[in-house]
């Protein structure tokens, strides 16, 4: 099962749920002040360990669209939080 995050949309403390898909969007009620949680999108960890997916491969600089991972890190922490 998968472990969702959650944001209480009255008191905005953060907690985690392991819920089947199924029920991901009914979490329940946020266990500080009984408010509404809502659904927030999470980083994941991802490992492709395949034909064409060399652990290095990312690190080329020379590669077009490689090496600047402090922009797509600070991109991903902005859509973490709920930012665009």
């Amino acid at each position: 099962m998968p472990v969702y995050e959650y944001v209480c949309t009255v008191c905005g403390q953060r907690t985690e749920r392991l819920l089947p898909h199924a029920q991901a969007g009914e979490p329940g009620p946020c266990p500080a002040c009984e408010g509404t949680l809502e659904r927030r999108f999470s980083r994941v960890a991802v490992r492709l360990n395949a034909w064409g997916f060399s652990r290095t491969d990312g690190f080329v600089p020379d590669r077009p669209g490689r090496g600047d991972f402090r922009t797509v890190r600070e991109r991903a922490e902005r859509i973490a939080d709920g930012d665009t």
